[in-house]
């Protein structure tokens, strides 16, 4: 049994499989952190090329490295390492993303000063063919806009995630196989039953998107899975109408397919509307947070709206299906909207 060190502030997480170089990066990226109380917990899952010898290279104490006889895939991988992890904070890495130097320190800064607060994130850019972009997610968030857009889809990155330790050991497992594919997406729903969850909007990590990735190769189950989550939700609000509704909301607004019928956009306002008003009267958010989730989900409405009319839905079908806060351009309602509605005023 090798020594270990006195109990790390962070434990970070990392399953990897067949991937050598990119974990390499991963891992360099960890190791190259301003904030040096870490241990990196890499899960070799069976690998069948060099990421063993890639792994026995490295010589840092700080790298731990756990090795199943078996591939049992990266649920079981993360649930695995999450069992060996002895740090108070908990951090996600995918074997495929990069960490800013100052990601960790920025982490355990924040939840250091938000002690009701068990799960935060970070804004990421996107590394796709050689480039790096901004991740189209909201530049600036509050808590309550997550616990807003978490009602509608991902608005997270897994990889940029650090969550309190006794938070994630109230959850049984930390990852539940039976969502894989939107495992996070679920644990973020889970955990959020103990605390509050927040996003530090700098850009503390790269996302790579690739075709070898998860959600890419494998887009229908992470769909199921994700509507699996969300059925779970709507079910209080929508009793039996929960999964269709949930079919629809990740079909358009997760996954961006075009809203091509009437009845669909019909849906999906009604659905927005009362999921709305529900979250007003829980939620009974200050008028600042009222405003950003008015704007966002406008924004998300007029979208839909302006794909309907492209596919043929009359004009004056659409708006009358919009949600109310869609309407009230004073709350935020972006350009697209005003324009929307003051053709709509001029046809009548």
């Amino acid at each position: 049994m090798p020594h270990l060190s006195p109990a790390p502030a962070v434990s970070i997480l990392m399953p990897t499989y067949n991937a050598p170089d990119l974990a390499r990066a991963a891992i360099d990226s960890v190791l190259a952190q301003s904030f040096t109380d870490f241990e990196l917990i890499v899960i070799d899952d069976a690998s069948t090329d060099t990421t063993a010898a890639m792994l026995a290279g490295i010589d840092d104490p700080r790298l731990r490295i756990l090795r199943p006889d078996r591939n049992e895939g990266p649920v079981a991988a993360r649930n695995r390492g999450f069992a060996a992890a002895r740090g108070r904070y908990i951090a996600a890495l995918d074997h495929d993303d990069l960490c800013r130097p100052g990601r960790l320190a920025a982490q355990v800064a924040y939840l250091d000063a938000h002690p009701g607060t068990v799960l935060v994130a970070s804004h990421v850019s996107v590394l796709q063919h050689g480039e790096e972009r901004p991740h189209s997610g909201p530049r600036r968030t509050t808590p309550v806009l997550l616990d807003w857009l978490l009602l509608l889809r991902n608005p997270l990155v897994w990889s940029s995630v650090m969550v309190r330790a006794d938070a994630a050991r109230a959850l049984d497992p930390f990852n539940r196989p039976e969502r894989y594919g939107a495992e996070d997406f679920d644990f973020y729903h889970r955990i959020r039953a103990h605390g509050a969850i927040a996003r530090i909007d700098a850009d503390l990590l790269v996302y790579r998107d690739h075709p070898g990735g998860v959600s890419k190769r494998f887009a229908d189950r992470t769909d199921a899975a994700a509507i699996a989550v969300l059925s779970e939700a709507y079910t209080p609000l929508f009793g039996d109408d929960a999964a269709a509704r949930a079919t629809a909301m990740i079909r358009h607004a997760a996954r961006a397919a075009p809203v091509d019928d009437a009845a669909t956009l019909a849906l999906l306002g009604d659905t927005l509307d009362r999921l709305h008003a529900w979250f007003l009267s829980e939620h009974a958010p200050r008028w600042s947070d009222r405003r950003h989730i008015a704007w966002h989900t406008a924004r998300l409405w007029w979208r839909f709206a302006a794909e309907a009319r492209r596919a043929g839905v009359p004009l004056r079908k659409a708006a009358q299906s919009a949600p109310r806060c869609a309407r009230l351009s004073r709350l935020g309602a972006p350009a697209l909207a005003r324009i929307w509605l003051g053709k709509m005023r001029r046809r009548t």
